[in-house]
């Protein structure tokens, strides 16, 4: 596990330095996006690696490694989305502020990895990213369900953790990917 956790918050020191530096560049404009804006972000990124997968071929060049660091930082905003509702008429989020909220999640992130890997036994590690692509769309659909049914759920955990669980799915892909070179 302390492998594990190394990986893990190497991974996620990337994403967030890149949403430090994107949150820099455009501020928190994603805050205007409707869940199912994000969703569908989480979705394309997702699609386009599968695509990739399939195909063999890669036409615009973005590399998975960009593409799973996107489906974290989505994941990230989405979780934001749900639990702070944007108010258009509201000033932007501070950049202090909305990394303070990314930490937050990035945190509770770890924690849910560590448990899930205890009781789970590391089973990501014998995983091939294509199967935690999968995995990814799986969620993404179930999401949309839930959405397009207004938040109402019979039994599931809901869109959260779903969401946790992407991130976490994207993550694992990352330190294949890392372990792959």
């Amino acid at each position: 596990m302390e492998k594990t956790t190394q990986q893990y918050t190497k991974v996620m020191n990337v994403c967030r330095e890149i949403f430090t530096k994107k949150t820099f560049d455009y501020g928190t404009s994603w805050r205007i996006l409707r869940p199912s804006s994000l969703t569908d972000q989480v979705f394309i990124k997702a699609n386009r690696i599968r695509t990739i997968q399939d195909t063999g071929e890669n036409r615009v060049g973005e590399s998975f490694e960009d593409a799973f660091t996107s489906i974290v930082n989505y994941c990230v905003m989405a979780i934001i989305q749900g639990r702070f509702k944007f108010d258009i008429q509201q000033e932007e989020l501070s950049a202090e502020k909305a990394i303070e909220w990314y930490d937050t999640i990035r945190n509770e992130a770890f924690e849910l990895m560590k448990s899930k890997n205890h009781d789970y036994g590391e089973a990501w590690r014998d995983m091939r990213i294509s199967s935690l692509t999968d995995l990814i769309l799986a969620k993404i659909l179930r999401i949309k369900n839930i959405e397009d049914n207004q938040g109402e759920t019979k039994v599931s955990e809901g869109v959260e953790g779903n969401y946790f669980d992407m991130l976490n799915y994207s993550v694992f892909a990352l330190i294949h990917l890392e372990e792959g070179r």
